[in-house]
């Protein structure tokens, strides 16, 4: 008997969404992690963004995290592409774009050591998680030149 809906076999896989925020110079904005035990990438610098919650899509997921971590409200926000954290916390990521101007200094961080923007070709020196590394890049090459 054939039915119409499938019931997957195994756990949902976990979900979580991080933006790459630009200001109008092209600057990335980028976070510093906690040095501390049980959380993915500790003291690497990544993007804000977190877990999806039960029953949650990964666009409100990005908007509460970033409101909830630096009380952040960005313009141009746009789902860009998923990529899966397979060394860190097995989450399948969306990644977003968005916009915002303003001093990342007076934002009022409550995860994390920093938050800093850094040109582009400065990125290198930083310690990212692979996977971040990989969607700013997927995403630098996808702009217009």
């Amino acid at each position: 008997m054939h039915s119409d809906t499938t019931r997957p076999t195994g756990p949902a896989t976990a979900r979580g969404a991080v933006a790459i925020i630009t200001n109008r110079r092209g600057d990335l904005l980028m976070h510093l992690r906690d040095d501390i035990d049980g959380i993915a990438w500790p003291a690497h610098w990544s993007l804000l963004g977190g877990g999806t919650d039960p029953g949650e899509q990964t666009a409100e997921t990005i908007v509460r995290e970033l409101d909830e971590e630096a009380g952040l409200t960005v313009r141009n926000l746009t789902e860009l592409f998923e990529i899966r954290d397979d060394h860190g916390s097995g989450q399948l990521i969306t990644f977003f774009a968005a916009d915002w101007d303003g001093d990342e200094t007076s934002l009022p961080l409550s995860e994390g050591v920093k938050l800093q923007f850094f040109a582009p070709e400065h990125l290198d020196i930083l310690t990212i998680p692979p996977f971040i590394r990989t969607g700013i890049h997927r995403c630098l090459a996808a702009r217009p030149a």
